[in-house]
């Protein structure tokens, strides 16, 4: 029974093959994640106008309590449940990979903000560069590990140099050559 449904879904996805080679190429998305997003969204990115509003239709958008500029915890709004199935296993995937982006992003939100929240942003990522991918036709380039890094030397080499007098440390930089 199950290879005769492997087979329908194989003929109704037919027409979207193209769509969904190119998203398996995120980190995290296997087949049947990528069948998922492609029946749930309908593989039309034309219908959501911004990454930020098929983030919000999915209900991955985070809330905003905001009252006396202070902003208060808030939770996700419900979202579509087979879509947010597929997600959620997609940022458990992607949080494992070795060396990429979105598990550098689940790593370092992980730290200060635990768990679920750390996997709710790497779904909010995965469904911004899925909308990126539907609407330019590019496929899916890595970040890479070392972004945060290397995006602000100058921070990361602040950061270490503290690091290093916090262990005891004097510390003098000279020029490499």
């Amino acid at each position: 029974m199950q290879g005769f449904l492997t087979a329908q879904i194989e003929v109704v996805i037919a027409p979207f093959q193209a769509f969904r080679d190119l998203i398996r190429t995120i980190p995290g998305i296997s087949t049947l994640v990528a069948d998922v997003v492609i029946a749930e969204t309908g593989a039309d990115m034309g219908v959501f106008p911004t990454a930020e509003q098929l983030v919000s239709w999915a209900g991955v958008a985070s809330g905003s309590n905001e009252s006396a500029g202070r902003r208060k915890a808030t939770t996700t709004r419900p979202g579509h449940s087979y879509l947010k199935a597929a997600r959620g296993q997609a940022a458990e995937a992607a949080s494992r990979s070795k060396g990429t982006f979105l598990a550098q992003r689940y790593q370092r939100i992980l730290r200060r903000r635990g768990k679920k929240r750390a996997l709710v942003a790497v779904q909010r990522s995965i469904l911004t560069a899925i909308w990126h991918m539907a609407t330019t036709g590019e496929v899916y380039t890595d970040l890479g590990a070392d972004y945060y890094r290397t995006q602000n030397p100058d921070r990361t080499k602040r950061r270490a140099i503290a690091q290093l007098e916090a262990l005891g440390y004097a510390v003098t930089l000279k020029e490499a050559s």
